[in-house]
């Protein structure tokens, strides 16, 4: 993982990384946020809903979530938020 601060450049392994943020300890220096991208608030409140999945789907789910950090509720949540957006992209564009 690289960033550049100022006229340093920061630069750590991804097991480093890892074990820096699994040990609780800002990484925040190390990240790049120019390229982030906001994910929309859920500004009309929140409505709870239960999906039931194969097995197989949620397995791999949670190697998706550990995979970049993240819960399975929340990978869900991203995937079908980027899903919904692409369809409605593709519905103004078509």
């Amino acid at each position: 993982m690289k960033k550049q601060r100022a006229d340093e450049e920061l630069t750590l392994s991804n097991e480093e990384f890892d074990r820096r943020f699994d040990a609780g300890e800002d990484i925040s220096d190390y990240l790049d946020f120019s390229a982030a991208q906001k994910v929309e608030a859920f500004d009309r409140g929140t409505k709870k809903v239960n999906v039931d999945f194969p097995r197989w789907v949620v397995e791999e789910l949670d190697k998706e979530a550990r995979r970049i950090g993240v819960t399975r509720q929340s990978i869900i949540k991203m995937w079908i938020a980027e899903r919904l957006k692409e369809e409605k992209q593709a519905l103004k564009a078509g």
